[in-house]
């Protein structure tokens, strides 16, 4: 028999549900899922995204939301507002999908997920951008080895938010979205660590070049993996020509994907070093059905998750690698220190806050 589809909690009724979740929930169909209930604050939202989707049952408060004991809860609220909200969703006993950022410093995060049990409930984080059949293909080649040693990598986010994107006046701070690298550049981060493993240590600088904002419009960083592969990652929120981009170098082969924010198998590209055979190249081609780096294909996988009783992918630790990465990024910029991975524990002032109470100095001309 078929499993029943999962009573759903939407929380949050703005933009990203309206426009991303709620069509890739109906992508998916109701023999897997169907949303029994939105939580939102503002009642004229509410009652019209309830009608809009067809959502029988809409109210203000998580708590009442929770007490019809839904399988699962989407989380579409601002970051200030995760740890409290997830940390009610796992008391309840109910896994909860969160939009990025995850949380706005690894001390939030650890208090969310300090009640996810092996066994569930669990908080995977949405990074969609792991989930593309053209991601999964090349993190087969470099598991398999069939690429050789990766040994250098770039990971860029250099998009353009004006000064209307920064007129909400929770954007661009450290206690609100936690800025750019937070806000914008986390998913390529997330997809860099998918394919490369585990990082060792960081040496990074920020700066507020152009807009008036709390937090850095700019970043770059190099990165050393506990493999020895380096990397360098760019990131802006100024940048007219705005690209996604990941390239890796390795022993045998250039791996490519450039796109803006979302990507499929034809984005990527293989160019074989040059003492690699044609039949090596070929053997590179991606088998897989294109699958769009949506947030459809991660919420395929974890609807199949929690009907096999097993621990999601991007939960737990595996959510908490970029949030630490990028919270070292910081930690680095704002001390000059090169920072080494699992070095920010409690006590450390970046461990409560992504920059450890350190302002940004604006460098406007």
């Amino acid at each position: 028999m078929s499993p029943s589809p999962l009573r759903t909690v939407l929380v949050g009724a703005g933009g990203i549900a309206d426009a991303v979740h709620m069509p890739s929930i109906h992508e998916i169909g109701p023999e897997e899922l169907i949303v029994d209930s939105v939580v939102e604050i503002d009642d004229a939202r509410r009652t019209a995204f309830a009608a809009r989707w067809g959502i029988p049952h809409h109210t203000a408060s998580l708590d009442e939301a929770l007490g019809r004991r839904p399988d699962l809860v989407i989380l579409c609220t601002p970051p200030s507002l995760h740890r409290e909200q997830v940390i009610a969703c796992l008391e309840a006993g109910v896994t909860v999908w969160c939009e990025k950022p995850p949380a706005l410093s690894l001390a939030d995060y650890d208090a969310m997920t300090a009640g996810e049990r092996d066994d569930g409930p669990w908080a995977p984080i949405v990074f969609q951008q792991r989930y593309g059949s053209g991601a999964r293909h090349a993190r087969e080649l470099l598991v398999s080895g069939a690429l050789g040693r990766p040994l250098l990598a770039h990971c860029q986010t250099t998009w353009f938010r004006g000064d209307d994107y920064f007129a909400q006046p929770w954007r661009g701070s450290f206690s609100g979205d936690g800025g750019l690298i937070m806000a914008l550049g986390i998913h390529q981060i997330d997809l860099m660590l998918m394919l490369l493993g585990d990082w060792e240590e960081i040496s990074a600088q920020v700066a507020r070049r152009l807009r008036d904002i709390e937090t850095d419009d700019i970043a770059t960083a190099w990165v050393r993996f506990a493999d020895g592969t380096l990397a360098t990652i760019a990131n802006s929120a100024v940048s007219p020509a705005q690209t996604s981009r990941i390239r890796l170098d390795t022993e045998k082969a250039t791996v490519e994907l450039s796109h803006l924010y979302g990507y499929d198998n034809d984005d990527w590209r293989y160019t074989p070093a040059p003492d690699a055979s044609a039949e090596l190249a070929a053997s590179w081609a991606n088998p897989l059905p294109n699958e769009r780096s949506t947030h459809t294909p991660q919420l395929r996988r974890l609807v199949a998750d929690l009907h096999a009783g097993r621990r999601p992918e991007a939960s737990g630790e595996d959510g908490r690698r970029a949030l630490e990465l990028v919270t070292a990024l910081y930690k680095s910029a704002l001390t000059g220190e090169t920072v080494a991975r699992g070095s920010i524990r409690p006590g450390d002032p970046f461990y409560s806050a992504l920059n450890g109470g350190i302002g940004i100095r604006a460098e406007h001309a």
